[in-house]
């Protein structure tokens, strides 16, 4: 894994999904904490790199590739929606609260709710030409491959 501050955290996500480039928008636009979080498709080098093959697939289930996966800062894995409950923590404010609310649903059922949604992102959302998405110069530095 490539070296960078203590404290960063990876968020990989799908390079060829539409709500997933939304996301990464929408974290870069909201963060409001010390976290850095560093962004890289799930179809680069840099996942394969930092996620062994063991662990690209999510309790035998299915293949991570098709959920967000946080890598934090303890080297600890997240996926799905303890992904995003951790991402929504990571960036304060509000959406601490949202995060805790969401928290209190058992997995079970949120990561339920969140493969609903993930069967069904291709079709609700534009697929992206990149799979980085497009932005300021200055922000370009937290995208790895």
């Amino acid at each position: 894994m490539p070296q960078h501050p203590p404290g960063t955290e990876w968020i990989f996500y799908d390079g060829q999904c539409g709500l997933c480039h939304r996301l990464v928008r929408f974290v870069l636009a909201q963060e409001s904490t010390p976290v850095t979080f560093r962004f890289a498709p799930v179809q680069g080098e840099l996942f394969r790199a930092c996620i062994a093959p063991g662990q690209r697939q999510s309790s035998g289930e299915r293949a991570i590739g098709d959920s967000i996966v946080v890598r934090t800062a303890d080297d600890e894995m997240l996926v799905r929606s303890a992904a995003v409950i951790h991402i929504l923590q990571s960036m304060g404010g509000l959406w601490r609260l949202v995060a805790g609310m969401l928290a209190l649903i058992p997995a079970f059922l949120r990561d339920a709710a969140y493969d609903a949604v993930a069967r069904n992102r291709h079709r609700w959302f534009v697929r992206p030409v990149d799979s980085c998405p497009v932005l300021p110069e200055k922000l370009r530095a937290r995208f790895d491959t």
